[in-house]
């Protein structure tokens, strides 16, 4: 049986993992690489990755919080909303009587 639901759902949920470990990836190189990292190849194409994410961030944020915050802030938002997919996911499953992996 095919639910359009839980396939948009999955889907969104595989976008929001790849946006975490971007985060998470970019997050690792800035701490490796310290002062050099916008020389770093890398850390450049997370960048690419997780600017929406970041602008994001900023659009929904109160302006006291810093940009080098902003990070943080950008992966907390990141992680509720695959905590909420994840429960989406759930949710439909135990609607439509689907039999679905946990994950």
């Amino acid at each position: 049986m095919f639910s359009i639901e839980f396939f948009i759902v999955s889907s969104l949920k595989a976008l929001v993992e790849v946006a975490g470990m971007a985060l998470i990836g970019q997050g690792l190189i800035g701490l490796i690489s310290g002062k050099s990292k916008q020389d770093n190849f890398v850390y450049r194409i997370f960048l690419v990755i997780t600017s929406p994410i970041f602008k994001l961030a900023r659009a929904i944020s109160p302006r006291f919080i810093a940009d080098a915050h902003m990070g943080l802030a950008s992966f907390f938002i990141v992680f509720w909303l695959w905590i909420g997919l994840v429960y989406a996911k759930a949710y439909i499953c135990q609607i439509q009587n689907l039999a679905c992996v946990p994950g």
